[in-house]
């Protein structure tokens, strides 16, 4: 058993959806039969095909709805005229009507329908097909608002990385200049403690009552 899918609809599921059901409707089956079938192909319950249906698809196909439902009624006609049996190897069809000017035999179909049903459902479809045109159209144009948005975030992530290298070069400068000056106030350190030293090891005198210069240890 396939998974039951959650994700939304797509267009060619409702056309899925919309072409099995208008089948089933035709061929004189229930809605049921053709949600279950549709559930089967694209992985949905047949409770969910039927929201979808009665919801949204329904709306985009009433045309086509009475075409089919035309069909049906005639494909029941037809059912009730069955060819009557002349001998055991041929037979006459009901469902040919005569045409004694020109010889020929006119056939009636289920796919005979009315004019005016076929100008609903063209008109049906032209609408749909100019929904579907200014769907793309808005589709479109929010693709190019994204291109464009895109676009700018680039350039303003190129400017924001600029400045994060001149940042780090900076720091670089004046991280170099931090240890040169610890360098130098170190040396200077080094030499005070030196001088220091110098002057504790250099000898003392001092003068006495006399005048003499006499050593201090």
């Amino acid at each position: 058993m396939s998974a039951i899918r959650q994700d939304a609809w797509s267009d060619e599921d409702d056309l899925i959806l919309a072409e099995l059901t208008l089948r089933h409707i035709r061929e004189g089956s229930t809605q049921l039969s053709a949600f279950e079938e549709v559930g089967e192909r694209i992985g949905r319950t047949a409770a969910a095909c039927g929201f979808r249906w009665n919801s949204f698809v329904r709306k985009k196909y009433e045309a086509a709805i009475q075409i089919a439902k035309a069909q049906r009624q005639k494909r029941t006609q037809l059912k009730k005229h069955a060819p009557v049996s002349i001998s055991g190897s041929s037979s006459i069809s009901l469902l040919e009507n005569p045409d004694v000017s020109t010889g020929k035999n006119e056939v009636f179909t289920e796919e005979t329908l009315s004019i005016d049903a076929v100008i609903r459902f063209l008109r049906q479809w032209r609408s749909t097909y100019q929904d579907m045109n200014r769907h793309i159209k808005t589709l479109e144009k929010e693709l190019q608002d994204k291109e464009d948005e895109l676009d700018r975030l680039g350039r303003e992530n190129n400017k924001l990385n600029k400045q994060v290298n001149e940042v780090e070069t900076d720091y670089r400068v004046v991280n170099d200049d931090y240890k040169a000056l610890i360098q130098i106030m170190d040396r200077a350190r080094k030499m005070a403690f030196l001088v220091e030293e110098e002057e504790e090891e250099k000898p003392r005198f001092k003068m006495d009552a006399n005048g003499n210069l006499e050593r201090v240890d």
